[in-house]
């Protein structure tokens, strides 16, 4: 069977692995449909990614069927599902399991990180892995992993309906969190430095939008929030700036909620952390729950339903911005590489 690998810094080929026999006891056989490339895979192909494998098959954004179960799995899941899955290990040994945060596990493998992830025609994983999507379509169950790191940030945030959130970065995940955050009813601004990616975040619940690149980010702020700055900022883009943008100006007592990895060091004035009693919290990965609550929106969303509750609409067809075959995988990657703010998600079709 195909399957893409990335072996050096720019380098990707497609090999030919052995399909995978009949799954074994507990575990399902999927085949992929799609899978997406994510801001982690053009590290890991750009040789930024200090924990991914080298080689290494990328991938665990994933829109499949199940081929076949193996002995011991639930009734729940059988051949012809569709299905996306969890991509995570957790070790259920390690501090982070023992209080129930598997997310965040010391020990995790991610697929397409530290392991060989699904970027192939077919794979095995343990029948826990596996997500049922109800309605949804496969090309649309490749958007729940990215979306569901969103939602999560907003738990972590506990967001209510009387907050004001900003959120930093209006990639996948960013607008996982905003549309989660709207959902739960909060006033949501989204800053990034891309127009149109702005234009969509306001289409998917944001009240309020400023171009961190054009606008005097800090006077808009105050002037959207009565002064007082946003109750909540999550920092999703992961640059020395926008770490230090959020604790400028979130509100005093306000919460942050760091999900996106800086590449270098960054200098805080570290003051605000005391003057304002902040709550900085970290966010990793997503709980099984956050991503039942991305399904459920999503199966809403297709379901035509667009009650005032929802906070806007997710058009999921401008998410994905090239559906590719595995063939176009290294072009594809070439150009992403040079346009790094223009991509949402690029689909493999398997």
């Amino acid at each position: 069977m195909k399957a893409i690998e990335i072996t050096h810094q720019q380098e990707l080929n497609i090999i030919e692995t052995e399909k995978p026999q009949a799954p074994g006891r507990d575990e399902v056989l999927l085949r992929l449909c799609y899978v997406g490339f994510c801001g982690s895979d053009l590290n890991t192909f750009m040789g930024r990614n200090t924990m991914a494998l080298n080689p290494v098959i990328p991938g665990h954004e994933v829109g499949a069927v199940i081929e076949a179960v193996g002995d011991g799995v639930p009734e729940g899941l059988k051949a012809g599902m569709v299905v996306t899955c969890n991509p995570y290990t957790n070790c259920g040994k390690c501090a982070s399991c023992r209080n129930q945060r598997v997310n965040a596990c010391q020990h995790n493998e991610t697929l397409g990180v530290q392991r060989n992830g699904a970027m192939q025609e077919y794979i095995v994983l343990p029948w826990e892995k596996v997500i049922p999507a109800g309605l949804l379509t496969p090309k649309v169950c490749a958007l729940v992993e990215p979306m569901s790191v969103g939602f999560h940030a907003v738990s972590r945030a506990q967001v209510t309906d009387i907050d004001v959130v900003l959120v930093i970065g209006c990639g996948m995940v960013g607008m996982g969190a905003i549309v989660r955050s709207a959902l739960r009813g909060a006033t949501v601004i989204a800053a990034d430095i891309d127009d149109d990616k702005l234009a969509l975040a306001r289409e998917m619940g944001a009240s309020y939008t400023v171009n961190t690149k054009t606008e005097d980010v800090h006077q808009r702020l105050l002037e959207m929030t009565s002064g007082f700055g946003p109750d909540v900022v999550i920092e999703a883009v992961g640059s020395t700036p926008t770490y230090q943008m959020a604790v400028d100006e979130v509100a005093f007592t306000g919460r942050v909620v760091c999900i996106g990895y800086a590449k270098a060091e960054v200098s805080f004035q570290t003051k605000y952390f005391v003057q304002k009693e902040l709550d900085i919290r970290g966010s990793r990965n997503a709980m099984p729950q956050d991503f039942r609550a991305v399904i459920h929106y999503l199966e809403r969303l297709h379901a035509g339903e667009r009650s005032s509750e929802m906070g806007g609409t997710s058009p999921t067809d401008r998410l994905i911005t090239r559906v590719i075959k595995p063939h176009e995988a290294l072009d594809t990657m070439r150009w992403w590489s040079q346009n790094p703010g223009k991509v949402f998600r690029i689909l493999v079709e398997f």
